[in-house]
């Protein structure tokens, strides 16, 4: 279930630009309730198990965590609720804050890893290589780097427990020598990868002037109905936002827009700008088991 990848680069770029960029700003706790409940939801629908097991194991105690020590350290508002120690006041509003700091953190992560499933290197070159080629080149060698080091570091782990070498195995002196040793075949390896990379990029002349790049990647229809969509969502948002119809702050007291049908038409416009992939990836499966 992974058919948002299968659209034009430039359509999956602008689709995680605005809703990454609203969960950022966006500080208003239905907004927030919508971009976080949208993100859990396609992070699952991409990765499955791990996605459910990453969101509950690390990222709901981080959001626990954020939403405690903020109000620790944030004494801000005017509704007092208890004095801490050292006579630091206790707020309803940094409480309030410390909450949708949480949602907001938790919704970028989930995004930011729907991110790294849908947009490949390949993808990010596509779009900046001819803009800035160094820096998309140097951006998308280092988003590509973390897993490959990661599943280099899982082989050679297994292998060195075979051989009873493993940072798990012996005593606390043998771990931490089998730690080393499986350090320095990392950085052994990491040298090696660029030194080829680098090897790799000359045969094919890279940096030479007048050389075209392959790309597989063709904007059609689908592509210019989905990003007129998106841009038009995102427009209305924005408009929204502007004109204050989704206005929130926490201090120094909690104040809102009032409800009003403008409002509401803004959180629903959101609503569907956020599911966009959802709708697609569904609409898919209906498709396919229509066609069975």
């Amino acid at each position: 279930m992974n058919e948002f990848k299968n659209y034009h680069p430039i359509v999956n770029f602008a689709y995680f630009t605005a809703v990454i960029g609203f969960a950022m700003f966006l500080t208003n706790p239905i907004c927030l309730c919508i971009s976080f409940l949208s993100g859990f939801t396609y992070s699952v629908m991409l990765n499955g198990k791990k996605a459910v097991k990453f969101n509950f194991t690390i990222l709901m105690p981080m959001m626990i965590i954020t939403a405690l020590v903020n109000p620790v350290f944030n004494h801000e508002g005017i509704t007092i609720l208890a004095y801490l120690p050292g006579d630091n006041p206790l707020t309803l509003e940094s409480v309030f804050f410390g909450i949708a700091s949480a949602a907001m953190l938790a919704t970028v992560v989930c995004y930011f890893s729907c991110y790294n499933k849908i947009m490949t290197s390949d993808k990010f070159i596509y779009l900046f290589g001819r803009v800035i080629p160094s820096m998309s080149l140097i951006l998308s060698m280092t988003l590509r780097i973390i897993p490959r080091f990661r599943d280099q570091m899982k082989t050679i782990s297994h292998a060195q427990r075979c051989i009873g070498c493993d940072i798990s195995q012996g005593s606390i002196l043998k771990k931490a020598k089998n730690g080393m040793r499986i350090l320095s075949v990392m950085v052994t390896w990491a040298l090696e990868h660029s030194i080829e990379t680098a090897d790799s990029m000359r045969s094919r002349g890279y940096g030479l002037p007048g050389r075209s790049a392959f790309s597989i990647f063709t904007f059609n229809r689908r592509d210019l109905k989905a990003l007129l969509c998106i841009i038009i969502l995102s427009g209305y948002v924005i408009v929204g936002g502007i004109c204050g119809g989704i206005y929130f702050r926490y201090f120094p007291s909690v104040k809102s827009a009032e409800a009003s049908v403008f409002s509401v038409s803004i959180f629903a416009v959101y609503f569907i700008l956020c599911m966009i992939p959802v709708v697609i990836e569904l609409w898919e499966v209906r498709r396919w088991k229509f066609i069975e």
